[in-house]
């Protein structure tokens, strides 16, 4: 995957998350943490591989 890839995931997963943790389900609210936490994770992969170039 390249770093806009990366990145476009990583925001997808980001609001998504978000949008889980406003249920009322605290089961959601804990997935929408960990998927919240995943999308960050994905944008610092596509920061990295920005920095180092795609052929890492």
């Amino acid at each position: 995957m390249g770093e806009l890839t990366d990145k476009i995931k990583g925001n997808v997963n980001e609001a998504a998350g978000k949008a889980k943790q406003q249920s009322d389900d605290p089961v959601k609210r804990d997935e929408g943490r960990d998927q919240e936490a995943k999308g960050k994770a994905q944008q610092f992969g596509g920061k990295v591989k920005g920095a180092l170039g795609d052929d890492i």
